[in-house]
């Protein structure tokens, strides 16, 4: 992929719509590209993050467990971004993730991100009111699962 073609795609990827095409090559130049052969693991459930991952070709299997135990927690192709999180607090993977077949990912490290962040206030300014919109949304969710959750338990008991 041309440098050009890597700015494309992460203008796709939901957190960074808010970036300039000037932003968003930065991020292209800066980044690790990494090649992944069919079933090599990017990361372990577990381990520490220090960065994000943007799947620029080919597919990312999340998974639970090992052997009998594995299970799928979803198959990510282009334009996902897997970690996001992790471009800016300390946490640890939720999963284990494995190159399903030939992958290329660029790795975004948190150092860079946060010098996004930095530089320029009004990037940050507008990611923080996607994320917090993300957030409001995702209590709304499980909000609404409450509601579901309360219903099955009153009948259950018959209430």
């Amino acid at each position: 992929m041309t440098l050009e073609q890597d700015i494309a795609l992460l203008s796709t990827v939901p957190l960074f719509t808010a970036l300039s095409p000037d932003h968003l090559r930065l991020i292209a130049f800066s980044a690790t590209r990494l090649e992944l052969p069919a079933g090599r693991v990017l990361f372990r459930a577990d381990s520490k993050a220090l960065s994000g991952f943007v799947v620029m070709s080919g597919e990312i299997e999340m998974a639970d467990g090992h052997g009998e135990n594995h299970r799928r927690l979803g198959l990510f192709g282009p334009g996902t971004l897997l970690g996001e999180v992790a471009l800016f607090i300390e946490t640890r993977r939720p999963a284990t993730a494995t190159a399903t077949g030939d992958t290329l990912v660029i790795e975004i490290d948190r150092t860079l991100m946060r010098r996004i962040l930095t530089e320029y206030p009004d990037v940050a300014a507008r990611m923080h009111t996607r994320i917090a919109d993300q957030l409001m949304e995702t209590v709304g969710a499980l909000g609404s699962l409450e509601n579901r959750f309360e219903g099955d338990r009153f009948s259950a008991t018959g209430r």
